[in-house]
């Protein structure tokens, strides 16, 4: 949703990204001039552990990224205390809802941390963020993100912003916001995290969900692109186990890369895809599959009297999900709750819609296959058959 709008007159708006909000330890935007000079030479603060001046270098180096994700309706720059998007192109939607999710990555980025390598968790991040919102068929318009740092290390969070960035492009919505605090004493130098959230909107008549659901439905499974950002609480355990640690910097068997690079594989975002598939198909819901796992994520989208079987036979899981099975011991049913097992996102369409969803979808680039149906039932999904292979 991109319809023309109408001439707005931008408040005067320092142009540069992130600023601050009201946390006491937050690290600040970039000040006007005299507010610069004003406070050269503070350093009380510098010797508790904050320092300002690595801020303004971070959010100096985030600027170009962040200018990538730029949509029309976006007002201003980012220097102020709030970003501004223009909601008039609301009014021409019949009965526009909003709608809003947050989320964080969790434990993947510690192995971030332990890589050094930072540019592309925050794609991670949007992707948890926006493909929720997508769910019920909303376009993501624009997101907010949060970076907190024990020390502030300028490239090192521009490197994470500009991976915010970069997803935000992916998922078609601007980066309008948000802050980067440095918590020394509460986070070690080297720890970080990061959270965000995303507003987006779609007519109400066109909501997804589990009211349009009926039995003889066609499930879509969407392949991943690996492990997500699901789960690295049990894949640190499994690979950190005294003894039988799995170095990072070694392919530890049929991964055909090293560890490292297929932790870190971005999440797919699909939030486009999603909105392509709503637009060209009868899709009644989607669900993302996050922590939880298959059956648990596709159960919240089916009403009371359906069910839905997913058949394992119609995908391998990637070899990843196997190689944490066998080194941890992990048995089938705790990776089936934990572990995406390879399939990112599912599409409920219309019986009479797959060819055209799997169609449509092969032609943006998205490995996607018919994985099951809508039956009668309690409002329980279930997997069933086993996947070829044996894995």
């Amino acid at each position: 949703m991109t319809p023309e709008l109408p001439e707005v007159t931008e408040p005067d708006a320092d142009p540069a990204e992130l600023a601050v909000g009201a946390d006491s330890d937050a690290v600040p935007g970039p000040p006007r001039n005299d507010q610069r000079r004003a406070r050269t030479g503070t350093t009380a603060y510098a010797a508790a552990g904050v320092d300002i001046d690595a801020g303004d270098r971070a959010v100096e180096l985030m600027k170009e990224w962040v200018a990538k994700t730029r949509r029309p309706e976006v007002i201003g720059g980012l220097g102020g205390f709030a970003g501004l998007f223009d909601a008039s192109a609301l009014a021409r939607m019949r009965r526009p809802l909003l709608a809003t999710s947050t989320d964080g990555v969790g434990t993947k980025v510690v192995i971030a941390q332990r890589l050094g390598r930072y540019d592309t968790i925050g794609i991670d991040l949007v992707a948890m963020v926006v493909d929720d919102l997508v769910v019920c068929g909303a376009e993501p318009l624009f997101m907010t993100d949060y970076v907190v740092c024990g020390k502030v290390v300028p490239e090192r969070v521009a490197a994470i912003v500009g991976g915010i960035a970069a997803g935000c492009v992916q998922a078609g919505c601007a980066l309008i916001g948000g802050e980067t605090a440095e918590h020394p004493g509460h986070f070690g130098p080297d720890d970080f995290d990061l959270a965000g959230a995303a507003t987006g909107v779609v007519e109400a008549d066109r909501l997804l969900g589990p009211d349009r659901v009926r039995a003889g439905d066609v499930l879509i499974a969407m392949a991943s692109s690996g492990l997500h950002s699901n789960g690295f609480s049990l894949v640190r355990k499994v690979i950190d186990e005294p003894g039988r640690e799995l170095p990072l910097d070694r392919d530890p068997g049929g991964l055909g890369r090293t560890l490292g690079d297929e932790l870190l594989e971005p999440t797919r975002i699909y939030a486009l895809d999603c909105l392509a598939l709503a637009d060209g198909c009868e899709v009644h819901a989607f669900a993302h599959i996050t922590g939880g796992g298959l059956a648990a994520n596709l159960s919240r989208v089916l009403p009371p009297g359906a069910g839905a079987t997913l058949d394992r036979g119609t995908w391998r899981p990637p070899a990843v999900f196997g190689l944490l099975a066998r080194h941890g011991g992990v048995p089938d049913a705790e990776m089936e709750r934990v572990f995406n097992l390879g399939i990112g996102m599912i599409a409920v369409v219309a019986p009479d819609a797959a060819g055209p969803a799997l169609g449509l979808l092969a032609a943006r680039g998205v490995p996607a296959w018919v994985a099951g149906q809508v039956t009668a039932g309690s409002g329980e999904a279930a997997l069933a058959g086993v996947h070829p292979g044996g894995d």
